[in-house]
């Protein structure tokens, strides 16, 4: 019954999931409309307390056994009690019944989140761009003919989109914009048909009970 009863319901939804897209008559939308805006706000809210409960209980699981990096989990913890204190209580922007307040100094989410969330992400990304620079030069590296056409359009693209393309060749800038309205979207619409084709395989051999993988102990 484990397994039987979360197959019967993926089959159920699934197909409700299905219908509304071959189906125009209104029942079918306004139910559509109904699983998608009110029943999916109540599974999203679910699946935050379950995501929120299994986060703590790795990470004080990780204390526990002091594994690689475990002081960083009392970090991850600390901040999260805090932050779920400050929200529940203090309102997003200052307004609950918890003062979030000192002087002139605000603590509400809406300002952690403007101070602390968004730089801490722009300052990863910033990161990543570094990351990307190094996979980029192995990328580009002259080993086959497709490696020479990718090294030869980026260069010229790198150099068609800055000030001096003009001064290289009145006509780079234009080449440059072709290469990315013209093969840059054709090979982007390429894959995006292969991921299509692959993600309706794959909800398909979920929904018929083909691929089990996903109910855990890794056999069908």
């Amino acid at each position: 019954m484990k397994k039987t009863f979360p197959l019967i319901l993926v089959f159920v939804f699934g197909i409700l999931g299905i219908i509304p897209f071959f189906v125009p008559h209104p029942f079918i939308q306004n139910s559509d409309e109904f699983l998608r805006n009110e029943f999916l706000r109540i599974l999203a809210a679910f699946a935050l307390v379950l995501g929120l409960g299994s986060l703590l209980r790795v990470h004080i699981d990780k204390i526990k056994r002091k594994r690689e990096n475990w002081q960083y989990s009392w970090i991850l913890i600390i901040t999260f009690v805090i932050s779920s204190v400050i929200g529940l209580f203090g309102g997003v922007r200052g307004t609950g019944i918890l003062p979030t307040t000192i002087g002139t100094f605000q603590f509400d989410i809406w300002t952690i989140y403007w101070n602390v969330a968004v730089p801490l992400g722009s300052t990863m990304f910033a990161l990543l761009a570094f990351f990307m620079a190094s996979a980029a030069y192995r990328a580009f590296r002259v080993r086959s003919t497709e490696a020479t056409l990718l090294l030869a359009a980026a260069f010229i693209v790198m150099i068609g989109v800055l000030p001096l393309g003009d001064r290289v060749s009145p006509h780079l800038p234009s080449f440059a914009q072709w290469i990315m309205d013209v093969p840059n979207v054709a090979g982007q619409r390429g894959i995006l048909f292969g991921v299509a084709l692959g993600v309706l395989a794959t909800a398909l051999k979920i929904i018929l009970g083909i691929e089990r993988s996903w109910l855990g102990g890794g056999g069908k």
